[in-house]
């Protein structure tokens, strides 16, 4: 790898644009073909199955009772209800997936710029978490960074990819990459009601 990059840096200015324009354009089709990129309509069906799942659920439990066979298909829609939850974190739990974030930009071995959390977005059975995120660093240090946020066991969504001001140092060409990054959260009973409330409110003033 050191040796490619040597001989790239060692090309003619025009060349090396061309290799970095190529290498910009290899991380945005990487971004959008590889890297796992939820849509909102996967988040909102989701969102649909857990609350259709937890009402199944109890609807089971009441007439559970002592019959093995409802208890056996209640311990199984527990099992199912916990595997889609997982993917949509609630309100305490948000912090320390920001936290991940953050922490895997730096394990990437990119140096972070900025890291906001936006308002949060509220859907009918979810809210948007939008994050911007600016950080500094090698090519395929973004690659790697993607790539691990593509691994998480959350619905994370990468959005607006932006290279700029690239830098070339030693061996490497550094880039400043921003990016919007989306997590999702389930709402609670309360606040899917205030949602409700609110949208019934907007349309009877129209």
């Amino acid at each position: 790898m050191n040796q490619l990059l040597t001989q790239i840096l060692r090309l003619p200015r025009q060349q090396k644009i061309g290799v970095l324009a190529g290498l910009i354009i290899f991380l945005l089709v990487i971004g959008y073909f590889y890297i796992y990129l939820p849509g909102d309509d996967r988040v909102s069906k989701l969102a649909e199955e857990i609350t259709g799942m937890r009402n199944d659920r109890d609807k089971k439990k009441a007439l559970s009772a002592n019959l093995p066979k409802l208890q056996r298909e209640l311990q199984e829609w527990d099992a199912k209800l916990k595997a889609a939850v997982a993917q949509l974190p609630d309100r305490k739990e948000i912090p320390d997936l920001l936290s991940s974030l953050s922490t895997k930009a730096r394990e990437a071995g990119l140096e972070i710029l900025l890291f906001r959390p936006r308002a949060e977005n509220f859907q009918e059975f979810y809210a948007e978490i939008p994050v911007d995120i600016v950080v500094r660093g090698g090519f395929f240090n973004a690659v790697t960074f993607f790539d691990e946020v593509g691994k998480l066991n959350r619905l994370v969504n990468i959005d607006n990819i932006d290279l700029k001001n690239p830098k070339v140092g030693g061996d490497q060409v550094a880039l400043e990459i921003s990016t919007l990054a989306t997590t999702y959260r389930f709402l609670d009973e309360a606040e899917r009601k205030k949602v409700a409330e609110e949208k019934a409110k907007a349309a009877a003033k129209k």
